[in-house]
């Protein structure tokens, strides 16, 4: 008999913080296998768990903690990680080898600290009590929203990227922002003078105050406004609120009081295994001081926990040995580069700059002595030219015959670097430390999905940065080993699905006969082409789905116009326009449900939906929905599916805009719109968000001055948040500006691609989508909302026009020659309601209906 034998787990291992950092070193410890060595246990001193703080300010963009928490909820406990949240580690006793918190003490074997950092507060008299609020945490984020509530003004003290992201803060609390920084430029650290002036220049365009070489001398109670701060030349300026974003300091306090040698600047001093002055203790993360620098960027914190990770299970590791601070920012939606030796400092060393006063963009190439290679950049207004810099500076690549051509405007856009041109250690994602040659043997291996890659490898799942260069090595390998990168629709269509609707637009093209034998090979058709096309025909021509020469192209959803289930039967969704529905509505479906037994349930986007409809039945279920005054739901076709609103300022003591109104407006619209796949509206009368906006294709949010506008989001099996789009806007600019944005998705996306993914597809991504809608860029705003307005034009239900055609109903039959039922269809009775039985547990029937 054989027995199974539980490793022993011999060692306690303590991770001292749950930041971003920690919880990579615990990913990677997962991933390693240290938990057949270790017991692990984590302490964080937050009450949520790990979270993205790179993305921090998304939480006042409508987030919430879940949204930003990073992993699965129950990552630590599947894996048997013992996760100690809200329980602060107050002491070190390292002669006993235990940590102390105020539920007792537990004996370490090896400890990790990754307590990160505290914001620094400058010692001002009068910064203290409710004039003092810091940019950190989430129960930061939420003091400041408190205190915004009852505000006009805020005031951030520190123009860095933390200072920068909390002035973005208040302004989307509406506020009247203003930035107070003591030295002479915004973002000392990372810009020379041209870089910060331009940023200045730009970020006061968008209506933020600031205020430069200003020390704060005290605080006091103001007069017009709640605070007022004294500068040192006599100035003074008063605000509601203050945010002190004036830099970061290591959290060292625990090393420090437990003797463990730290650095004379702050951070506990570890060598490049990440191990401090006790064998037993490793430091990660802005808590290290390594050679005297501590890195306040996640991507070094990863690569110490990845490195520590390895460590601690036995495995091969490199030594840490520094890192690139390099950063490719966006803030106040202003774009910030900086790389290497940004101001210039080598000796010798050479630069070339492009100033633009006009449109406040700046950008400075840093040049070694013998002008060969890039050692720095700077770029302001415009970061499409730091990724081909950054790859020249990481990995030596030798300067073009003129240096300028890589930071000069040209016609065509920012100079690009191939992906052949790059070394296979040329280092792709930054944040978890892919490299070029890591992206090849995953292409060796076997991936030919993009979305793959990013699952196997984390490439382009950390800050985002690197997904444009990640697609291009990506496609650029797959070519080199022969793997086209075919985008042709099938074997019938040499052509993307974009480029075929642009056909059928410029012909004219009304029938897929036609675009085949003009366009295509072959004579029929397949179960790829013929839906495709079914769809771009519907979204040019708004032609409905019944006529007979476009019912071959449908699916089976489509051909039937009701979404068929796993045992054969069928649902039916009536439209419930923004889930307004009356009594008599109510009462109505009701009565179809009882009359034919379906079963009823509440969908998500507040629509009710009946399951269990035989073929046979569907006309007379839809005929008697339609005499009631519903129309088609469209939940079967790939469409506008729903407008989930609340209640909004009709009935909610919150609600600031007609939210119901509004999501009615918009479904009436957008109801007979087909595009690439399945598209999902919320409308919410306030910025509590009781609708859920931005979860969806297309998020409306009420203001007290109008309608925010969120993009490209969804749920399913790639949640993705809507994005923020445009702010403020009246009743009549955002139905353009929806017309424009789902009219030009529609044509140019790919076949059953969302939104979300659309959105991560477009070269130039938001800021790009952003020109083409808002500002015109490519001179289609007009042509996007007039064929939006054919489509309205020529809605008409499909459930309707089809009650009123007899030869479109004669394939509503379960068999061709009679209206019988079929056969091979049973029910049983579940909690008041019938449910499908398999064929499987037929022989049950009798067990089920003697318990019922």
């Amino acid at each position: 008999m054989n027995s199974i034998v539980t490793p022993i787990k011999s060692e306690t291992l303590i991770v001292i913080g749950n930041g971003m950092v920690g919880h990579h070193c615990v990913e990677q410890l997962i991933e390693r296998g240290a938990l057949a060595q270790y017991q692990i246990h984590v302490y964080g001193e937050e009450r949520q768990r790990a979270y993205d703080r790179v993305h921090l300010s998304e939480y006042f963009g409508g987030k919430d903690a879940e949204a930003l928490a990073l992993g699965d909820a129950d990552l630590y406990a599947r894996n048997g990680v013992h996760l100690h949240l809200g329980e602060q580690v107050l002491e070190i006793d390292r002669e006993r080898k235990e940590v102390v918190t105020h539920h007792g003490r537990r004996a370490y074997d090896r400890l990790v600290l990754a307590t990160g950092s505290y914001p620094f507060v400058p010692p001002i008299p009068g910064a203290e009590g409710n004039s003092r609020l810091v940019y950190r945490t989430l129960d930061d984020l939420d003091g400041i929203r408190t205190a915004a509530s009852s505000a006009r003004r805020g005031v951030v003290v520190g123009g860095g990227l933390l200072g920068l992201e909390a002035a973005n803060a208040l302004k989307s609390l509406g506020l009247e922002a203003h930035v107070v920084e003591f030295a002479p430029r915004l973002m000392p650290v990372q810009l020379d003078v041209d870089g910060g002036a331009a940023l200045r220049a730009r970020i006061e365009a968008l209506g933020v105050g600031v205020h430069l070489s200003r020390a704060t001398q005290d605080i006091v109670i103001g007069e017009e406004y709640a605070y007022r701060m004294n500068f040192n030349d006599g100035e003074y300026l008063e605000t509601d609120l203050i945010v002190f974003s004036a830099g970061i300091r290591p959290q060292d306090a625990l090393g420090r009081s437990s003797g463990l040698e730290v650095a004379p600047r702050g951070g506990v001093v570890i060598d490049n295994d990440c191990r401090t002055s006790d064998p037993a203790i490793f430091a990660i993360g802005e808590c290290a001081s390594w050679n005297g620098s501590v890195f306040g960027l996640v991507a070094p914190g990863y690569t110490m926990a990845r490195n520590l990770a390895a460590q601690l299970v036995g495995q091969a590791h490199e030594p840490f040995t520094g890192a690139d601070m390099s950063t490719k920012l966006k803030l106040l939606g202003v774009d910030v580069g900086s790389i290497g030796d940004a101001h210039a400092a080598t000796p010798g060393a050479k630069s070339y700059r492009f100033i633009d006063e006009a449109s406040a963009s700046y950008r400075r190439l840093v040049v070694s002595g013998d002008g060969q290679h890039v050692i720095g950049a700077v770029l302001v207004g415009d970061n499409s030219y730091y990724d081909t810099l950054l790859q020249y500076a990481q990995n030596g690549i030798k300067l073009p015959q003129e240096p300028s051509s890589l930071i000069l405007p040209l016609s065509d856009g920012a100079p690009t670097l191939g992906a052949d041109a790059l070394p296979d250690t040329a280092t792709i994602c930054s944040c978890h430390n892919v490299s070029k040659g890591a992206v090849c043997c995953q292409v060796d291996a076997g991936i030919t999905d993009l979305g793959d890659l990013k699952a196997v490898t984390k490439a382009g799942t950390g800050c985002g940065g690197c997904s444009a260069l990640l697609k291009q090595v990506f496609e650029h390998e797959l070519s080199a080993r022969g793997v086209a990168v075919d985008k042709s629709l099938c074997e019938h269509f040499a052509y993307t699905r974009q480029e075929l609707y642009g056909i059928v637009r410029v012909e004219g093209i009304i029938s897929f006969e036609e675009l085949l034998t003009h366009h295509g090979r072959g004579h029929t058709g397949c179960d790829i082409c013929k839906p495709a096309v079914g769809s771009i025909l519907a979204s040019c021509w708004n032609q409905s789905i019944t006529d007979p020469t476009l019912v071959p192209l449908q699916d089976t959803n489509d051909t039937f116009m009701a979404n068929m289930q796993k045992n054969g039967t069928y649902s039916v969704v009536p439209r419930i326009p923004g889930g307004e529905v009356t009594p008599d509505g109510l009462i109505a479906i009701g009565a179809v449900a009882k009359k034919y037994d379906l079963y009823t349930k509440i969908t998500g986007g507040q629509r009710i939906d009946l399951f269990g409809a035989q073929l046979h039945e569907l006309p007379d279920i839809w005929a008697e929905l339609i005499a009631a005054g519903f129309e088609t739901g469209h939940a079967y076709g790939k469409s506008l599916r729903t407008v989930k609103s609340c209640v909004g300022s009709t009935w909610c003591r919150y609600g600031v805009q007609d939210s119901v109104g509004m999501a009615l407006r918009l479904e009436d619209r957008y109801k007979g719109l087909r595009s690439p796949h399945k598209i999902k509206f919320a409308v919410s009368g306030c910025t509590r968000e009781c609708a859920e906006a931005q979860s969806k294709d297309i998020g409306v949010i009420a203001t007290d001055k109008g309608w925010n506008l969120y993009v490209c989001g969804n749920g399913g099996m790639r949640p993705r948040h809507a994005e923020l789009f445009a702010t403020d806007l009246d009743d009549e600019t955002l139905v353009r500006l929806i017309d424009r944005v789902l009219m030009f998705y529609v044509r140019t996306a790919d076949k059953l691609q969302r939104t979300s993914v659309w959105r991560e597809s477009l070269e130039g991504g938001l800021d790009y989508l952003k020109a083409v809608i808002l500002d015109d860029s490519l001179g289609l705003a007009g042509e996007l909302e007039a064929q939006m307005q054919l489509v309205v034009d020529r809605y008409e239900c499909e459930w309707a026009n089809a009650l009123k055609d007899p030869e479109k109903l004669k394939r509503f039959r379960t068999f061709v020659n009679d209206k019988r039922a079929d056969p091979d269809i049973h029910f049983v009775k579940e909690r008041g309601q019938r449910r499908p039985i398999s064929a499987s547990e037929l022989h049950l029937i009798p067990v089920f209906e003697e318990v019922l």
